[in-house]
């Protein structure tokens, strides 16, 4: 690992600055336009960065602390970058800018002038809390982060303004709480048996206690509090129920960003926590991988369950999520490299994929005057054909269908099921089978139901909408990038392959 730092080793820290800068400076924007430019503007420079961050530590071959400040462990404050990292930022950055892009038009139609600007505070937030999540190198910025990420969740749900979305917003708040107050108190006890807050430093202290089996017990009840309480705040099964509320009250922008990158943002800490604080092999040896298994198992199923039975669009893909988080939990319970592999690049797969659909399905009800009955929707892609591909490719890609990105993943979790024998070879196989059918069964009716004309059609039922530039533009892009995950996947595979082992050769 090398120590020195280069202009390239500060643009971790300078993104995580100017994401929380930009929150800051956007109050004296009174134009809520020019606060979606400046956004914008921070989300593209980032992402930008990002991709010579990538490259220049994939190329190298490299992962480097950066240390916040001047206090030393065990009270230091530092960001860890890897290809892995890196990876992960731009991935954030793109589905971040992508999504609000082809979902300007619904922000400025659903938010009144004079609070839109204070929508783009929190999307700033929520963007700065997502990247220090990735970067973090020490717990205590993890958790703070994790309450910033919460509260700026809320205000984006909250956002509409609707009595259904003060609902939404107390029961998300209400889950969101117990899970910061249980991954606190995880960490506290940690601090109290390690006496460490820096990543390294924890991994050490952990490891001599699994080697002396001094504090066994209380090292479990700290694995489980942390991984319980980033598990509800991933709406991991069955702590699910916020997210339908939640989702269906909001704007589907707020949705998206919501489905397709503030959950994933606790699930790359609870990776981050897997392979930097307590390895896979701890994980393992305290049953807690056991448990993830178990309950990832169950949410690929029940969540597809609850979908199908769904006749809303927009709580359909809200219990779509809940299954596609069952994924990577499951991956993540596999205990094994090649199941976080899979994990990782699920977390891609179904970012990009799942805040495609919901801007698509926020096109969709517009066009249907605010209805989100599968029967309202009827004909909805011929008014708007570019969104009905789009949702199109994005259910394809759920489902598991070859040349899209959810079937690479799918793919990556049946080889991982194939290195474990025995009954959980068996529950990964038939899980997988029974979660596609059921994934099917809830899409493939949607596809059919936009692309079906209804029978009282006629000349304004079949009008086309008016698609705005910025809309079709972020549609062709998140087709691009689903394909690109789907058919030229195997850089990233590398790319995170690469990452995987410098963590396990450097901390």
């Amino acid at each position: 690992m090398e120590h020195h730092l280069n202009l390239v080793h500060n643009i971790p820290f300078f993104s995580i600055f100017f994401a929380m800068f930009c929150g800051i400076i956007t109050p004296l924007i009174k134009n809520g336009r020019t606060a979606r430019r400046l956004h914008g503007f921070m989300v593209l420079l980032i992402g930008a960065l990002s991709v010579v961050l990538l490259v220049n530590v994939t190329q190298n071959g490299e992962a480097y602390t950066f240390m916040m400040g001047h206090f030393p462990a065990p009270w230091g404050n530092e960001l860890r970058v890897g290809p892995l990292e890196a990876l992960l930022a731009v991935l954030v950055s793109v589905v971040m800018f992508l999504t609000i892009t082809g979902g300007s038009d619904i922000i400025f139609k659903e938010i009144v002038p004079e609070k839109q600007n204070l929508y783009f505070i929190m999307l700033n937030a929520t963007f700065g809390a997502m990247l220090a999540m990735t970067y973090t190198n020490d717990i205590f910025t993890g958790y703070v982060f994790i309450e910033i990420l919460t509260i700026a969740s809320c205000t984006l749900i909250l956002a509409k303004g609707t009595k259904q979305a003060i609902v939404g917003t107390t029961h998300y708040l209400v889950f969101g709480c117990m899970g910061s107050g249980l991954f606190l108190l995880g960490v506290c006890i940690l601090y109290g048996i390690t006496g460490q807050l820096l990543f390294p430093q924890i991994k050490e202290g952990v490891a001599a206690l699994m080697a002396t089996g001094n504090y066994h017990f209380a090292l479990m009840i700290v694995v489980s509090l942390m991984f319980v309480g980033l598990g509800i705040k991933s709406a991991l099964f069955p702590f699910h129920s916020a997210l339908p509320t939640a989702y269906g009250s909001t704007m589907t922008t707020s949705s998206g960003i919501l489905s397709g990158l503030v959950l994933k943002a606790y699930i790359i800490l609870a990776i981050k926590l897997t392979f930097e604080v307590f390895t896979v092999q701890t994980l393992v040896e305290l049953k807690i991988a056991d448990v993830m298994f178990v309950l990832g198992v169950f949410g690929m199923v029940m969540g597809s369950v609850y979908a199908v039975r769904e006749s809303r669009m927009k709580r359909m893909l809200a219990y779509s999520s809940v299954a596609q988080i069952g994924y990577i939990f499951m991956g993540i319970g596999l205990g094994s490299v090649a199941g976080m592999l899979a994990a990782c690049f699920h977390v891609f797969a179904h970012a990009v994929t799942k805040s495609m659909l919901f801007v698509c399905c926020g096109a969709f009800i517009e066009d249907a005057n605010g209805k989100e009955q599968l029967e309202n929707l009827k004909g909805a892609a011929h008014r708007n054909p570019l969104a009905g591909i789009a949702f199109t490719v994005g259910a394809l890609s759920m489902i598991g269908v070859p040349l899209f990105a959810g079937f690479i993943s799918k793919l990556y979790f049946a080889t991982a099921a194939l290195e474990m024998t025995g009954l959980r070879l068996v529950l990964v196989l038939a899980a997988l089978a029974i979660s596609m059918i059921l994934n099917a069964m809830y899409f493939l009716p949607s596809v059919i139901a936009i692309w079906t004309r209804p029978k009282e059609d006629g000349e304004g039922a079949s009008k086309r909408a008016q698609t705005s530039p910025t809309f079709a533009l972020a549609m062709v892009l998140f087709i691009v990038v689903n394909l690109v995950l789907g058919i030229g996947y195997r850089p990233i595979i590398d790319v995170m392959k690469q990452g995987i082992e410098l963590i396990q050769m450097t901390l």
